[in-house]
């Protein structure tokens, strides 16, 4: 049940009560609920009962796992899973908060970053106020902004694979401004230069949602948690699934200021959050070193990919993180059911980009297994 006051802020937004049924269930399912459209791309990049051997580089997961900080700690406070630890999400807000040069009530953890994503959607789009997003982007979104009845604005990347963020600046009618930096799935960089430019020039009463999901893994990361700090009109999306090898585990927050975390957990339900995932991210936060050699371990392997694609004249885009996209000549699904033929699972398709395949890089030896097949496949 939605309360009255939701209800309210609903109806006054000019959303069908048809919904409510929808957002109700979402909130009951404690945001674990995803959107129907989410569920399709879960699909899409789903594999059950993969064979013996199978190189599993579909779903953007880092095959490092999680550190041993991070195991450690969370061996150490399984025995513990009986008790509600309620400190233990406190501590990653913390030290988020400390390590970004926040204000503790700046910062709010969730399990994972898809669910305050959605909420933010449902917040502050309605039928009169749209999502703006790149295209091909990550659509998740779109899913939550159908169920508030918003026009969802696709914008064409640049020439350089960055979001045209004088095209999403002029959609007068934004709710939310989405950008994915870098960008999932091609793994590009939008200038900093640039998020700050649309920070100052984007639409009076609009949001400006960040996703820095993969942007630890970028060789030289551009955060803009200053915005934040500055009080802008921003919410920062974080997620220890990529670099922190975590994406089973489910941690993740929100940096923005306090008034858009409360609007954001209106359609909250999150509760006790796991104490595994949450001492395992404390951790993560406080093992030296561990982002900048995570970093450049799968630079590496990606660049030799790259090199390897060169020689064979395949066009790709420059991607600086854990996964790129290829333009293959062939139709998206056809290339991605040949490589399954050859034990090898490559990602979902972008309608907009229908011959190119998104890749992710796993470990080297993955990656040359990914070389022949993909060799093999396209005949290079």
């Amino acid at each position: 049940m939605l309360t009255p006051k939701l209800e309210q802020n609903l109806t006054e937004r000019g959303i069908s009560r048809r919904s409510f049924g929808q957002i109700a269930s979402f909130l009951a399912a404690g945001s674990a609920l995803p959107f129907y459209n989410e569920m399709a791309m879960a699909q899409a990049s789903r594999v059950d009962n993969a064979p013996v051997g199978a190189v599993m580089i579909n779903a953007n997961e880092n095959p490092m796992g999680p550190c041993k900080e991070a195991l450690d700690a969370l061996h150490s406070i399984a025995a513990q899973g009986g008790r509600y630890l309620f400190g233990e999400a406190e501590k990653v807000r913390n030290l988020l908060a400390e390590g970004e040069g926040l204000k503790s009530d700046h910062v709010c953890i969730f399990p994972g970053s898809s669910a305050p994503l959605h909420q933010n959607v449902l917040a502050h789009c309605s039928p009169a106020k749209s999502l703006v997003m790149a295209d091909p982007g990550y659509e998740a979104g779109a899913g939550a902004a159908a169920v508030v009845g918003a026009q969802v604005v696709r914008v064409p990347l640049t020439r350089t694979f960055a979001h045209d963020v004088k095209a999403m600046a002029a959609v007068k009618n934004a709710g939310v401004i989405y950008i994915t930096n870098p960008n999932n799935p091609t793994g590009s960089v939008t200038p900093k230069a640039d998020i700050e430019w649309l920070m100052a020039n984007k639409p009076a009463g609009s949001i400006l949602m960040l996703d820095e999901a993969y942007m630890h893994i970028a060789p030289n990361p551009q955060f803009n948690s200053a915005l934040v700090a500055a009080d802008k009109d921003i919410v920062i999306l974080r997620t220890f699934s990529k670099i922190y090898g975590m994406a089973g585990l489910r941690a993740g927050a929100v940096l923005a200021r306090p008034d858009l975390i409360e609007k954001i957990n209106q359609f909250s339900n999150n509760g006790m959050l796991p104490i595994t995932g949450m001492a395992a991210a404390a951790a993560s936060l406080q093992a030296k070193g561990l982002i900048a050699e995570r970093s450049k371990k799968i630079g590496d392997i990606r660049e030799d990919v790259f090199a390897w694609l060169r020689q064979k004249n395949l066009k790709y885009v420059p991607s600086v993180t854990n996964c790129f996209m290829v333009d293959t000549g062939k139709l998206t699904k056809e290339v991605i059911a040949a490589m399954q033929k050859e034990n090898v699972f490559i990602g979902r398709p972008w309608p907009v980009w229908p011959t190119h395949v998104r890749v992710t890089v796993g470990t080297r030896e993955e990656m040359e297994k990914f070389k022949v097949a993909f060799g093999k496949v396209l005949s290079v």
